[in-house]
């Protein structure tokens, strides 16, 4: 079949362009429809040109379920640099013992100097004893006590209000929500990093190597170069009392309370026991503190101590010091507690809280050459280093000062060490931070210290109660103390007792830092109305006392 003539073709350009040239010849003028028509169809062939060569440049649709996959081949990359950052046989650089502040601090920096890091903690979830069992469930139980006596305090709703006793365990609800943020929030964090959590319980089988014993009772083996051991503390627990009683607990079973008692007999008048009782006085419960020594908190400053155990007296806490036990009486419904000197206290539940106890039970530590005290504690140099070279320490593990805010400190200087940061140095500048209602804060040396060092030196004072902001929310009772050289009026000490006194006290510790005087509260403008204007106030008090 052969080609048809252009005359006969079907296709529109061709017709158009045959009329257009019998047009010609006939001396007809064209006719306008059909030169729209022929540049109609001229504009539409030339988009679809355009059309045509667009499509080359189409973007590429990605679609995760297909086979596409990008890699870098480079030996370059940051992660190739962790994991061959150091020459050693080993699978990881360091291993962290613990998920705690200590822990996560150490991880965190090892990491981003470059090393290949496994943590291993035996929890499910990340956090440590701080946010499952300590800091973090015991403040924010605190903070829901504080709302609730200020709720019944507040004339606006005392007679609309029935006054009721609440079981601890619902007092807990806002706890356990903080908690599972929280471990949500370092979670996010360790992922991030690409740190590599181990959950389990580790052992030592020697310098270099550990044994995990997984919940399935499967055991893991982990080789490391260097290892740094933050496993943490808990309650102490004498063989004298039953810690499977449902009336006898410690700090941490204290959380499962699920009942309601009248009364509770708290033995230990540390950190702890103070902030407890401060919780049970505010749920209405009557509470005998006993104390081991004559006064509560003695490191304290004495003009502090003295204002939290009139505060307690004046909220109901029966503080009977200077008492040993000799026996705990145990019943169905109450218990007995015997105390040397002859006393005998009944009531529905005991808290003991008298000490903590290193986490080190377990970790075969004889198997590299370490040896815990009779607290399960490490003993470690200025550069948190154990006895061998390759181990370190930090946090509660280690003892003083035993705050969820130093030990992230320790961890993180530990790893500094470990790494060969020039500028690391040891944690030693800590405020004290006791959340009792109350609260307590200090830094610094106190009136005692001075006068024993033979220091010239004078106190400011500054009481909340004749504080604007301190009106206006409410605080009753209160005090911030600045105790400095009366020559050089360089701080020596800084001491608050009263609501927001953990927040309070950074201001002065950070005065302190940069070697500032007395003046600098003096020439510096505080808004106000604010606590902060405290620092003012009693430097004014102060220098009022130079001459």
């Amino acid at each position: 079949m052969g080609s048809k003539p252009i005359s006969d073709a079907t296709n529109d350009t061709g017709k158009d362009t045959q009329t257009e040239v019998s047009n010609k010849e006939s001396g007809r003028a064209p006719n306008p429809e059909h030169t729209e028509g022929k540049n109609k169809k001229a504009r539409i062939e030339q988009t679809h040109e355009q059309v045509t060569d667009d499509i080359m440049h189409h973007p590429d649709l990605v679609n995760p379920l297909d086979d596409t996959r990008i890699d870098i081949k480079t030996p370059f990359t940051k992660d190739s640099q962790r994991i061959k950052g150091d020459k050693h046989k080993y699978e990881y650089d360091v291993v962290v013992l613990g998920a705690g502040p200590a822990g996560e601090a150490a991880a965190m920096k090892l990491t981003k100097s470059g090393k290949k890091v496994a943590v291993i903690d035996p929890r499910e979830q990340v956090g440590g004893n701080s946010t499952h069992v300590g800091t973090i469930p015991s403040k924010a139980l605190r903070q829901s006590v504080f709302n609730l006596i200020n709720f019944r305090r507040d004339p606006m709703f005392t007679k609309a209000m029935e006054y009721q006793q609440v079981p601890l365990n619902k007092v807990l609800t806002n706890a356990r929500k903080v908690i599972r943020n929280q471990v949500s929030t370092h979670t996010r964090f360790y992922e991030r990093n690409r740190i590599d959590v181990i959950h389990g319980w580790a052992s030592f089988i020697d310098a270099h190597t550990l044994s995990v014993e997984k919940d399935d009772g499967i055991f893991e083996t982990v080789t490391f170069n260097k290892a740094i051991i933050t496993v943490g503390s808990r309650p102490y627990r004498p063989d004298i009392l039953d810690f499977n009683h449902p009336r006898v607990f410690d700090s941490d079973k204290i959380l499962q309370m699920d009942y309601v008692v009248k009364k509770i007999i708290i033995y230990g008048a540390g950190v702890i026991g103070c902030e407890y009782a401060s919780i049970f006085t505010g749920l209405g419960y009557k509470v005998d503190l006993i104390n081991n020594q004559d006064q509560l908190l003695n490191y304290l400053d004495s003009e502090i101590s003295d204002a939290i155990a009139h505060d307690f007296r004046q909220f109901g806490v029966l503080i009977r010091s200077n008492e040993e036990i000799d026996h705990l009486e145990t019943h169905d419904d109450y218990v007995v507690l015997h105390l040397k000197s002859g006393k005998r206290i009944k009531s529905d539940a005991i808290l003991w809280s008298n000490g903590r106890s290193g986490n080190t039970e377990g970790l075969n530590l004889e198997a590299i050459g370490l040896e815990a005290n009779s607290r399960g504690q490490l003993k470690v140099d200025d550069t948190y280093c154990t006895g061998v070279e390759n181990i370190y320490a930090a946090g509660d593990v280690i003892g003083w000062p035993s705050l969820a805010s130093a030990a992230y400190d320790q961890g993180r200087c530990a790893a500094a060490f470990m790494v060969g940061d020039s500028d690391a140095e040891p944690v030693s500048s800590v405020p004290t931070g006791i959340c009792t209602i109350p609260e307590i804060s200090c830094i610094g040396k106190t009136e005692q210290e001075l006068t024993d060092e033979k220091v010239p030196y004078e106190v400011g004072q500054a009481f909340f109660k004749h504080l604007a902001r301190a009106q206006i929310i409410g605080e009753r009772s209160g005090v911030l103390k600045i105790l400095f050289h009366r020559d050089t009026l360089e701080i020596l000490g800084i001491h608050c007792y009263g609501n927001h006194a953990s927040e309070i006290i950074h201001i002065g510790q950070a005065v302190m830092k940069c070697n500032a005087t007395l003046e600098y509260f003096v020439n510096t403008t505080f808004n106000y109305p604010t606590m902060a204007e405290a620092y003012r106030v009693a430097a004014l008090n102060g220098l009022n006392r130079v001459f």
